[in-house]
């Protein structure tokens, strides 16, 4: 996300409800090229999906979402959402530490401790090539059950 975030910033700063931009002017504001997959047909690059998408990320923090791509003029349309995707780009930051951590972790460790087991003596390192894993798993829980 990191690379996206001067785009987020300059369509923040925007007051117009469509932003139209070549891809040359984008590169400008992140100043850097484009990945190939930008350019590329069929591509979902300028999808507005965040969950797979860091440039999407970018975009739709700022209130925008991409609702026109002509990869061959080289140009996108940034059209401002009605309700912006709340807090995305702040989201999305893999660097920024979590609020809510108790001494440093996030008070979900450890929620499920105890809820595994291994055999005492039980080699976790031998190999299990030759035996039916059900079969065993079966054997094994029903022993544990009697």
């Amino acid at each position: 996300m990191l690379v996206y975030e001067p785009l987020t910033a300059f369509l923040k700063a925007k007051a117009e409800d469509e932003v139209p931009m070549t891809f040359d002017q984008i590169e400008q504001v992140i100043v850097r090229k484009l990945p190939p997959s930008a350019l590329k047909e069929g591509n979902a690059w300028w999808s507005n999906n965040p969950a797979r998408h860091s440039q999407a990320v970018a975009w739709l923090g700022a209130g925008f979402e991409a609702v026109s791509v002509d990869r061959r003029a080289r140009t996108v349309v940034f059209r401002r959402v009605r309700q912006a995707v709340k807090g995305m780009a702040d989201e999305a930051r893999p660097f920024r530490r979590p609020e809510g951590l108790v001494n440093g972790r996030h008070p979900a460790i450890g929620a499920l401790k105890g809820m595994t087991w291994i055999e005492p003596g039980y080699d976790l390192t031998k190999p299990v090539l030759d035996e039916d894993w059900e079969a065993a798993f079966d054997k094994k829980w029903d022993a544990l059950l009697k």
